[in-house]
């Protein structure tokens, strides 16, 4: 009799288990898992907006323009007469332009299709790295350079600031409103801001950095220049989000009971050697939902581009999902978007699990 009603509870627990669980899990079905199975179909088909064309199925033509990669060599242009290398004005070699072999596709069917990515030089050769869309591998390498420096940056930010407001001082309440309210606030009003802010000619920042170093800084060209754009976007990003992170290691350090930072001190443990013992064991599971949840936010970078730089100068800031969004919905290429969305997630999704194994294994 007891064994049937504690099954009977249990089947009543689940099912209202599932009841209350299923505006989520429609949710994560109409808004996840039904738009990702349309991409991975899309992808392989040539889809077009507003296109009168029919549609038809590509294969893996999308996956071939967006992952193709080549590397050509160029020897020094040299002298008929004398056979010496040709060099220009500044002395440099002089080698032969990668695009007239690009477009050549009678003598060079190998490269057809491809662009100059990036080239580099070892001794007299030239190596030319081709890819067919090589807009999307640098969109790919800033969101990398992106999630390297936001991660430790903003996480270990968010730390001390929790660490400082988790102190019994008058007006805490007050800096936690302070640290939070840029993440309460519209990221499209925050980059015409910061826009305005890092202006070469009246922003503030510059303003700033050319009266504490006396006029020796001149202004800066932070989003008109390919070598400072995404460092501007990095430094906004930061500070618009480090609230966010604070909150969530704040939860963590009130649920650390004091029993153990008194057992330390007892023990004969300074102020850094309690940090390490006890504060950063405790919160060892909130430091791996910070940095999975960081990374995959730090990935999805696309309002402050869009807004400040438009992907550029040059394309130094354009980022996978701003690339995604130009040639799907500006450009119309519905299935090659949709091929960029798919081999993004994948990405994404492999690093948040790699991410989540090793973080695991260090803490244990």
């Amino acid at each position: 009799m007891a064994n049937a009603t504690a099954g009977n509870l249990r089947r009543s627990e689940t099912v209202f288990a599932w009841i209350m669980g299923a505006p989520a899990f429609a949710g994560l079905l109409v808004f996840l898992i039904l738009p990702f199975v349309m991409a991975i179909g899309l992808s392989f088909t040539n889809q077009r907006l507003l296109s009168p064309n029919p549609t038809e199925t590509v294969g893996l033509r999308n996956y071939d323009r967006l992952l193709s990669v080549s590397l050509l060599s160029l020897d020094p242009l040299t002298d008929e007469a004398t056979g010496e290398f040709l060099r220009d004005d500044d002395g440099q070699l002089q080698y032969p332009r990668s695009r007239n072999i690009t477009r050549d596709s009678e003598n060079y069917p190998q490269y057809e299709g491809f662009r100059e990515w990036f080239a580099f030089e070892l001794g007299s050769t030239r190596h030319v790295v081709l890819a067919k869309d090589p807009v999307f591998l640098r969109s790919l390498l800033n969101n990398f350079t992106f999630a390297l420096v936001v991660v430790p940056l903003q996480s270990g930010l968010a730390l001390a600031l929790a660490m400082l407001i988790n102190q019994k001082i008058p007006g805490v309440n007050i800096f936690r409103t302070i640290y939070f309210s840029p993440v309460v606030t519209s990221m499209v009003v925050i980059s015409i801001v910061w826009t305005f802010l890092y202006d070469r000619q009246v922003g503030l920042v510059n303003q700033f950095l050319t009266t504490i170093s006396g006029g020796v800084i001149e202004p800066i060209n932070w989003l008109g220049s390919a070598s400072t754009a995404l460092i501007a976007i990095i430094i906004m990003s930061v500070w618009q989000g480090v609230g966010f992170q604070m909150v969530i290691f704040l939860a963590g350090l009130q649920g650390i009971p004091d029993v153990l930072y008194e057992a330390a001190q007892i023990d004969g443990a300074n102020r850094w050697q309690r940090f390490w013992s006890v504060t950063i064991p405790q919160l060892r599971n909130t430091i791996i939902f910070v940095a999975i949840s960081t990374t995959i936010l730090a990935f999805r970078l696309f309002t402050q581009v869009d807004v400040m730089t438009r992907g550029g100068p040059q394309n130094s800031t354009s980022t996978v999902v701003f690339h995604a969004v130009q040639r799907g919905f500006r450009e119309s290429d519905i299935g090659y978007a949709s091929s960029i969305s798919v081999v993004f997630f994948m990405i994404v999704l492999v690093i948040a699990l790699l991410q989540r194994r090793v973080l695991s294994q260090s803490e244990e």
